[in-house]
């Protein structure tokens, strides 16, 4: 249960609502918090809406490989409107609305983030869609443009295809890449939110072997590149459904178990394996993860790309939402409102 404090005498001017955990696998309380000051280059940021990633939920028990210090607000990618800037500060004005992205802190009334980490949102774009951009169509992105170099016309098998970043990748792969794509997912109206969303063909892989769908589906050649967010048996069968040269890209673990690669599959066909881990593109090669925000920005603002959000939640409901998310009822993005 959410324990709210209510309006306090924290809050006034300068204070905010943030959820906070303060215990790693309990739920997260909803608290007043006193806003920080301002440091050269940062800007303040009323939130409209922070994205839920599996990610926040991984790091409030712990699991997730970037530990935070307790407490802490969880939330890494929102929308909002910037309401302050520290000194130096020229890539935004206040009024502005933008995307931030933060290791932590998003999912709060305000949050503070450098000015590197902003991007200005076109006025033809609405708050709630932006907010789906950063780490879902950013990690697509990353992982078909630079990790698998999709070409036009080739075939993409995304697995976990309903959630939020496997239908981004849907939607890139068919609009941006001109790619043909085959969606897995573990339901029938998952399989049919794919299709809708540009998949030419969806496979329901809790009922039918995903290895011999794909084969049927291909005429026997397989796929160019497989994106695999689930792990266990769905990557070893991904990986199997590889074409000749094929590119597997690994996304995560949602299914919980970490598959080991057994490389007579990499030798016989001559595919590759990689990874894609968008948080450390921002650390490791910023321009590139800059251009990202940008491109997925223009896509939005020109119609190329449509974010698919599932449910929409308030602050006061985010164990809701934590739990709506671990319960596997989520299909693309889950958001977090604070109007």
């Amino acid at each position: 249960r959410l324990s709210a404090l209510g309006p306090s005498a924290l809050r006034g001017a300068r204070g905010y609502r943030a959820a906070l955990c303060t215990q790693l696998a309990q739920p997260l309380v909803l608290q007043d918090l006193p806003a920080p000051p301002l440091r050269p280059h940062q800007v303040r940021v009323r939130v409209h809406y922070c994205g839920l990633n599996f990610a926040d939920i991984l790091a409030s028990q712990g699991l997730y490989q970037d530990k935070h210090a307790l407490p802490f607000t969880p939330g890494m990618e929102f929308s909002g409107i910037v309401v302050e800037m520290g000194e130096n500060v020229s890539a935004v004005k206040e009024g502005h609305r933008v995307i931030g992205v933060t290791g932590t802190s998003a999912m709060a009334e305000e949050c503070v983030v450098d000015e590197k980490a902003l991007w200005q949102i076109p006025d033809s774009v609405p708050s709630e869609d932006a907010a789906v951009l950063p780490v879902a169509y950013g990690t697509a992105w990353l992982a078909l443009h630079r990790r698998a170099r999709l070409q036009p016309r080739e075939t993409v098998l995304v697995t976990a295809g309903a959630g939020a970043t496997g239908l981004a990748i849907v939607d890139l792969a068919a609009s941006i890449f001109q790619a043909k794509v085959i969606a897995a997912a573990g339901s029938d109206p998952k399989c049919q939110l794919a299709l809708v969303s540009g998949a030419s063909h969806a496979v329901n892989y809790s009922r039918d072997s995903l290895r011999e769908q794909v084969a049927t589906l291909t005429g026997g050649r397989g796929v160019d590149v497989a994106i695999d967010a689930v792990g266990g048996d769905i990557f070893k069968a991904a990986l199997q459904s590889l074409a000749w040269e094929g590119r597997i890209v690994v996304m995560g673990f949602a299914g919980g178990k970490i598959p080991s690669i057994p490389a007579n599959l990499l030798l016989l066909k001559n595919v590759s394996a990689m990874g894609v881990y968008w948080g450390r593109y921002q650390q490791e090669e910023f321009p590139l993860f800059s251009s990202a925000m940008s491109s997925l920005l223009q896509y939005c603002q020109e119609g190329k790309i449509h974010p698919h959000i599932g449910a929409v939640f308030k602050l006061e409901e985010v164990n809701e939402a934590f739990n709506h998310v671990l319960q596997r009822n989520s299909t693309g993005k889950v958001i977090i409102s604070m109007k």
